[in-house]
């Protein structure tokens, strides 16, 4: 698929990850739907890119808000052909603390909800726009092996290599990396893609949050190159996820051969 002139979802989409995916569809001449909590960043984005960007403040666990988001996409720019999830959260804690009390549950479980159930809440009604799109239109968009959309999910790392405090953020990411597969095979009758893309250590606000140590630390356990992951290195394999037809039902790995100990 190619991605000017087609219109995409890109929730977390006001900074970050999210924000070098913007960018790179706008660059590339497409147009975007950016769903966020951060009104003042996606909608001073919004206004930087111009009038192929809409901004939607979005809380991906609900289905009003992505629904309202998937609307504009219709609405603005005729149709939605795709959707790059980068919201997420990080709850670090341990399972008991030093003096053996047990982890808050609510906190486990609004890491679980934000990652894992809002990324399938943005998928299924993406696929819905997608698909209801498909079946109204007896053009090409009918057509044998027609690559209709694209669904991109953020995982992490952490699903594979969590790390003590991580149990809802791997858990969380697990889930994304999980249920790929089988939304992978189910869409395929409308002719639309999932694939899920795993970060290592990246450059963005949340790791700048971390004290200055620990980052660097991070930074000299990547093996190569031995740097944080840039932003526009994710978006430029979402980029190629899109243009290529063939990528399918795949969780990819970004992290510089990082493998968490």
């Amino acid at each position: 698929m190619q991605v000017q002139g087609n219109s995409f979802l890109v929730t977390g989409g006001a900074s970050g990850l999210g924000e070098a995916v913007v960018r790179a569809i706008t660059a590339q001449g497409g147009k975007v739907v950016i769903a966020d909590l951060n009104e003042e960043a996606g909608t001073a984005l919004a206004r930087e890119l111009g009038d192929s960007v809409r901004f939607v403040r979005c809380d991906v666990t609900s289905g009003d808000d992505v629904q309202a988001a998937v609307a504009t996409a219709e609405t603005d720019f005729g149709s939605l052909q795709g959707s790059i999830n980068c919201a997420g959260i990080a709850v670090v804690q341990k399972l008991l603390d030093r003096d053996n009390n047990p982890a808050d549950l609510e906190a486990f479980t609004r890491g679980v909800t934000i990652n894992q159930v809002g990324s399938f809440n943005v998928a299924r009604l993406v696929a819905a726009s997608i698909a209801k799109r498909v079946a109204a239109n007896t053009n090409a968009d009918s057509a044998q092996n027609a690559d209709n959309g694209i669904i991109i999910n953020t995982a992490s790392i952490a699903a594979f290599d969590g790390q003590v405090g991580q149990a809802s953020y791997a858990s969380s990411k697990a889930g994304v990396v999980g249920m790929m597969l089988p939304l992978a095979r189910e869409l395929t009758r409308h002719g639309i893609r999932v694939m899920t893309i795993a970060p290592g250590v990246f450059a963005t606000p949340m790791m700048h949050s971390i004290p200055e140590k620990a980052r660097e630390q991070l930074e000299a356990a990547v093996p190569y190159p031995k740097r944080l992951g840039a932003p526009k290195e994710f978006a430029k394999l979402a980029m190629h996820i899109i243009d290529n037809a063939y990528l399918n039902g795949e969780v990819i790995r970004l992290d510089g051969a990082i493998r968490m100990v």
